[in-house]
């Protein structure tokens, strides 16, 4: 009996350990995080409205953006920020669509609007360096072609920064178009948007209160023109420019940066699980890159004190013990370890990550009280903290992916769609099975 008692003990006690790892790890800190927002979000300082507005000027690179550009343009236009102090530069990166066609349509519609554009070289970090040149306001302000700007957040950034002057850059909150989702949306759909709102005003509000924010969002950003001048520009050497940027400032300049929650920048959602493989793995590539440069500096002590340092070891270290936790959770089996303890761990841990997402879905709501209709979208969507951790679980996966591509592609490396990946895998398959088999008829 005793035998029985002790192996018993011996086997919970090793699964449990493996079992804490993501309790500790993830669930702990975000847990203690959603606390923090909750409260904080009770004791906001109203802002202040300058005796007068500023200049801004709106970079928008443009490659083959003839689908998406006018609404872009007609989304800056009908901004509540005055229209007289707003300068637009279009920088066009070697399109070869319609796009200029679309540029002189706006021109012609948007007659009130200081609306230019430029040709730059190809890639997007080149069209921003060559248009910061041309700007005239006291901000910069960079969108995406193929997104849309809220009303209120050009003027919601611009007096985030009017409020505080110690902040050098800030990124608005990125979600995807809830009339796109309404009229039809898958459940991959559904969990990006849960995702983008997570990420921004409950992940990007933790960094931005320690000034430890890891990337500022490409789609949407905005600086003082003297903050990013005084930097070495967008590096065009690497896929993550946005956060390469991001790193400038804090790091080396020392500056602030942060996260304006009320500025919202609309994006369509994502089209396929294969578009979210590739984009997932870029952007992996893009934080591998900027942390090979700069996170020399950054301590595995300081993991519970700095948001920076557990978003990169959750991000890349733990992935691997991830991967090993659920291969031996298989391999346990073959070695008599109950299938209904283990099975009860993964339901514990999969409830206590529920709990997380709903926690975090409170903050939001809290974070969305100046917008009724995204507050409303967003309150239907409670559902999707059922599914999340799934979500979450194979991101994680194709994250790991992109490590390892990134190890043994050159810098150059474009992730290749999810088909060609498990084609050209197949073929290396195929290659090796063949081989084997010439090698088990080799006489010698």
């Amino acid at each position: 009996m005793s035998y029985w008692l002790n192996l018993t003990l011996f086997k919970m006690g090793f699964w449990l350990t493996w079992a804490l790892i993501p309790i500790i790890v993830e669930i702990i800190p975000s847990f203690i995080s959603s606390i923090k927002i909750m409260i904080r979000n009770r004791h906001k300082k109203p802002l202040v409205m300058p005796a007068k507005m500023p200049m801004i000027s709106i970079i928008v690179p443009v490659y083959n953006s003839e689908d998406t550009l006018f609404a872009c343009i007609e989304s800056i236009h009908d901004s509540t920020y005055p229209t007289k102090l707003v300068q637009v530069i279009l920088a066009d990166n070697q399109s070869t669509d319609n796009s200029f066609e679309v540029f002189t349509h706006a021109q012609e519609t948007f007659s009130d609007m200081n609306l230019s554009l430029i040709h730059t070289e190809q890639g997007k970090a080149e069209a921003l360096n060559t248009a910061l040149y041309s700007t005239i306001g006291t901000y910069i302000i960079n969108i995406d072609s193929d997104g849309t700007l809220e009303k209120h957040a050009l003027m919601n950034m611009v007096l985030a920064f009017e409020n505080d002057f110690e902040m050098a850059a800030l990124t608005g909150t990125i979600l995807t178009n809830r009339q796109s989702l309404a009229e039809h949306s898958t459940l991959l759909q559904r969990n990006e948007y849960f995702e983008y709102a997570q990420a921004f005003l409950s992940g990007r509000t933790i960094e931005t209160q320690n000034n430890q924010l890891f990337t500022m969002s490409g789609a949407f950003s905005a600086f003082r023109k003297e903050a990013v001048l005084n930097t070495f520009l967008y590096d065009i050497g690497t896929i993550g420019e946005d956060t390469d940027m991001t790193f400038q400032i804090r790091d080396r300049m020392k500056r602030k940066v942060g996260l304006c929650a009320n500025a919202i920048f609309y994006i369509e959602p994502i089209e396929s699980f294969s578009k979210l493989y590739t984009q997932r793995q870029r952007w992996q590539r893009g934080e591998v890159e900027v942390i090979h440069q700069y996170a020399h500096d950054l301590k595995v002590r300081d993991f519970f004190r700095n948001f920076m340092v557990r978003r990169l070891l959750i991000d890349h270290t733990f992935l691997f013990p991830r991967m090993i936790w659920l291969f031996a959770s298989i391999v346990l089996l073959f070695f008599r370890y109950s299938p209904i303890m283990m099975g009860m761990s993964y339901v514990i841990i999969y409830l206590l990550y529920i709990l997380v997402e709903l926690l975090n879905y409170i903050c939001i709501l809290q974070l969305l009280a100046d917008f009724p209709e995204e507050r409303r979208f967003y309150r239907k969507q409670l559902w999707v903290a059922l599914t999340f951790p799934l979500y979450n679980f194979v991101c994680a996966w194709i994250r790991l992916i992109g490590v390892l591509n990134s190890m043994t592609t050159t810098s150059n490396w474009n992730s290749l769609p999810l088909g060609a990946e498990f084609k050209r895998l197949w073929q290396v398959f195929r290659t090796d099975f063949s081989r084997k088999k010439d090698d088990s008829h080799d006489p010698k």
